[in-house]
């Protein structure tokens, strides 16, 4: 007689579902989709059919909806984010024909340009629901305006430390970012850690851009006396009900971005899928069709690009199914519109370093304008947008990932030396600055501190109050970035002041207002104007090669051909 194995259980598990369970993407939370209140990607039943309707040079219907029936958005839209001129016949050009244009490398970017231009919100929708993941990449690398991939930062401090953004600005400038960007806990504390931004990124490596991200009216005035140099965090939203919550229209954020052209400040807006939703007005509607919206009304306004890929939302798309597709779909919307694409890959959303890759690839591997914007160029504990999906500890996989694939992702591997001088150059710069406005000292402890630090915890504490008080009479003396560039250049950082100098004259001449814009170490503006991305196929368009590919080849540990006993940094 043959025994019976006893069956399994209900109450028993497997070694191997305990190992599962165990893993770190099981602490990431999912959702099912629940269309009616948008919890859905990209693929909706309530999305709205494409059509439109001209008369007499007006749009008098958009994707179903009378000119009666328009919200302000469609009104906005209609009204300046459409050519009305090729509307009716680039609506008509079938969706996947449309699609097969983007990914053909013989129809080039400015002949889907003619026909992108002309579309409504649901066309440009039904055209990126034909197209999977790797096909997005492959519109993307052709589709992005500026033909030379770059990288956005975070430099900020979980106490609001001035010496500690100063030191990590220099440091990241110096591994390639081409603009760096802080933000506040007190949002008092913002005229110190702004000049502190700006000193350390001209410290680290001149022509890089910097913004305070603050409410609209402060963020605008440190702009407008040159202490930040760009702005982006001007939100727009993809329902009217949303849209008002905020205080704001459409036509307010365009009143706003004219404020900052006629300085000749860079700016971007800043939208995301899933906003709407977690805002709870999603009006039922999928995210990436609100987020279409929402990118039409920046191509609308003449702002030169957006900040876009579900920012602090990612939670959002990463719930449900399809979402990271959707993510690198808006994306791939911003530049098909010819707008700059500041690509996001900047919020944390999942505990899982696989799932975390797999978020970023699509941008990495194809190119962005901005690949993240930004990378937490601080450890995430300090980072004050909530974390990002990469820090610090990133930066060694960053630049190995760049060797492996032979791929430009805006940064390189620096040696400890380089690192340590400029930490220490951006403090003593800032300590030097400090004393000269007669603002809380910063010690030589401080100065010893921003050098070798990798958080805000290896710093003395500072004096908040006296801080504050020093941060309200930077503002209320008018300082501006030419006071700061006397003092730097009367101090003995005549080099930072020459960069610091640089990049407000760029604001005189207005190359920072093209799309794209950002400043190559030789003060060179690249746009989508004398970099314009002209990649056609095999062998066209950016290749890494030449002294840059040589400059990734160097990583902190690599054995020597010529003397094994050795190695290359």
């Amino acid at each position: 007689m043959t025994a019976t194995a006893p069956k399994p259980t209900a109450t028993k598990v497997s070694k191997r579902t305990e190992m599962l369970e165990s893993r770190p993407v099981n602490l990431d939370g999912f959702v099912e989709e629940w269309p009616e209140k948008g919890l859905v990607a990209m693929e909706s039943e309530y999305d709205p059919k494409p059509s439109i309707r001209v008369e007499d040079g007006v749009i008098v219907e958009l994707d179903g909806k009378a000119r009666a029936d328009f919200d302000f958005m469609d009104t906005f839209i209609a009204n300046h984010s459409i050519d009305v001129a090729s509307a009716v016949e680039a609506n008509a050009i079938p969706s996947d024909e449309i699609a097969r244009m983007l990914l053909d490398p013989r129809v080039s970017r400015a002949a889907v340009l003619e026909v992108t231009r002309g579309l409504t919100p649901a066309k440009l929708l039904d055209v990126v629901k034909l197209m999977n993941v790797v096909e997005i990449m492959m519109a993307m690398q052709k589709m992005r305006s500026r033909r030379t991939p770059a990288n956005q930062a975070h430099s900020t401090s979980a106490r609001d430390n001035p010496i500690q953004v100063a030191a990590d600005a220099a440091e990241a400038a110096l591994r390639g970012f081409a603009e760096l960007e802080t933000t506040l806990g007190v949002v008092r504390y913002a005229p110190l850690v702004a000049i502190a931004l700006q000193i350390g990124a001209q410290t680290g490596r001149g022509g890089v851009i910097t913004q305070c991200a603050l409410e609209e009216a402060t963020e605008l005035e440190l702009g407008m006396r040159g202490i930040t140099g760009y702005a982006e965090t001007i939100s727009v939203y993809g329902t009217e009900s949303v849209f008002v919550d905020g205080d704001d229209t459409p036509w307010s954020k365009a009143f706003l971005a004219s404020a900052y052209a006629s300085r000749g400040i860079k700016m971007r807006f800043t939208s995301g899928t899933g906003s709407e939703v977690q805002m709870g007005n999603a009006e039922g509607k999928s995210m990436l069709y609100l987020e279409i919206r929402c990118i039409l009304m920046a191509k609308g306004a003449g702002v030169q690009g957006l900040q876009n890929g579900s920012i602090s939302c990612i939670g959002v798309p990463g719930a449900v199914p399809g979402g990271i597709r959707a993510v690198a779909a808006e994306n791939l919307i911003a530049c098909m519109v010819d707008l700059e694409c500041a690509a996001g890959n900047d919020q944390s959303f999942s505990h899982s370093a696989m799932r975390r890759t797999s978020r970023l690839m699509p941008q990495m591997m194809s190119g962005q304008d901005l690949i993240c914007s930004g990378f937490s160029g601080v450890p995430n504990s300090d980072n004050m947008f909530a974390g990002s999906n990469l820090d610090v500890e990133d930066y060694d996989d960053w630049n190995t990932i760049q060797r492996d694939l032979q791929i430009d992702g805006g940064l390189r591997h620096v040696r400890e030396d380089e690192i340590l001088q400029v930490r220490n150059k951006a403090a003593r710069a800032l300590q030097a600055v400090f004393a000269e406005l007669d603002l809380p000292r910063i010690t030589d402890d401080e100065v010893e501190a921003g050098t070798y630090a990798n958080s805000s915890a290896d710093y003395p504490f500072r004096d908040v109050l006296e801080d504050l008080k020093g941060a309200q009479s930077v503002m209320d003396r008018g300082i501006t970035g030419l006071d700061l560039v006397r003092i730097l250049e009367r101090t003995g950082f005549a080099d930072v002041a020459d960069s610091y100098l640089q990049v407000l004259r760029q604001r005189v001449s207005g190359d920072l207002l093209q799309t794209a814009a950002i400043l190559t170490p030789d003060f060179v503006p690249l746009s989508a104007i004398n970099d314009a991305n002209d990649y056609a196929g095999p062998g066209t368009g950016y290749r890494l090669s030449g002294q840059r590919w040589e400059d990734l080849k160097r990583l902190r540990h690599v054995t020597s051909a010529s003397n094994p006993e050795t190695e290359v940094s």
